[in-house]
């Protein structure tokens, strides 16, 4: 198991739903934890541990943000040992119907902004000899369950395929990399997506207690791929 004692973790998307939920457990679990925030405040949640978070301004379709944020973390904290990489939009729209702008915005915050994370943060995580990075992916990612969805999945392939990648990348060097990929989250996102009851939705407390888990495992237990669903499905 890996000691969150003294550990950083960057979590994007921080200001509301899974990323808030997240950072919050892994800070009461002993992380230091620096928040890209589109809008930097302090959480409630951080009363009394302002010592042990940062609030870093991050707009993920800024090509220079993950490099800023990077080096920012660095300069609070000393070292960064694991990546949280949630923020993402989703544009309900069929493969169709999708404008060349729509998936452009979806793969530029879904893909690209989180592997140029990686590739800022890449020296820090190698060094630790045990970096941690978690793409928060999706079930789109896995298999398309709608037309609307289809835009959407085609971001979300690519977003697990980075997991994958990265995961190749920084094995030699015990950096592991996870697809976390959940279906319907009870967040303003998943509202406005589906019409099942919030109860009945994966809560993001839940989320937030896999992630921290994925985090705390040993080199010698590496998960790609992680799937979490609050219906049935015939795979997932």
């Amino acid at each position: 198991m890996i000691s969150p004692q003294n550990a950083v973790v960057l979590v994007s998307g921080a200001n509301r739903g899974i990323g808030d939920h997240v950072a919050a457990e892994l800070l009461r679990q002993g992380w230091s934890v620096s928040l890209g925030m589109r809008r930097p405040v302090m959480p409630p949640w951080a009363e009394g541990h302002e010592n042990r978070v940062h609030l870093m301004a991050y707009d993920a379709d800024d090509s220079n943000a993950e490099r800023r944020w990077v080096d920012a973390a660095l300069k609070r904290f000393g070292r960064i040992d694991a990546l949280v990489a949630n923020a993402g939009i989703m544009i309900p729209k069929t493969v169709i119907e999708a404008d060349d702008e729509d998936i452009d915005a979806m793969m530029s915050v879904n893909v690209k902004a989180p592997r140029r994370l990686a590739k800022a943060a890449w020296q820090s995580l190698c060094e630790t000899g045990r970096g941690r990075v978690i793409i928060l992916a999706s079930l789109s990612g896995k298999r398309v369950k709608s037309a609307g969805a289809g835009s959407y999945s085609l971001s979300k392939f690519a977003a697990i395929a980075l997991a994958h990648g990265i995961r190749q990348a920084g094995f030699d060097m015990g950096v592991r990399a996870t697809a976390v990929c959940p279906g319907f989250v009870a967040t303003d996102m998943a509202a406005a997506l589906t019409e099942r009851p919030a109860d009945l939705l994966t809560q993001p407390d839940d989320l937030a207690r896999i992630i921290a888990m994925l985090l705390s495992l040993p080199n010698e237990a590496s998960v790609a791929e992680f799937a979490v669903n609050c219906q049935l499905e015939e795979f997932f």
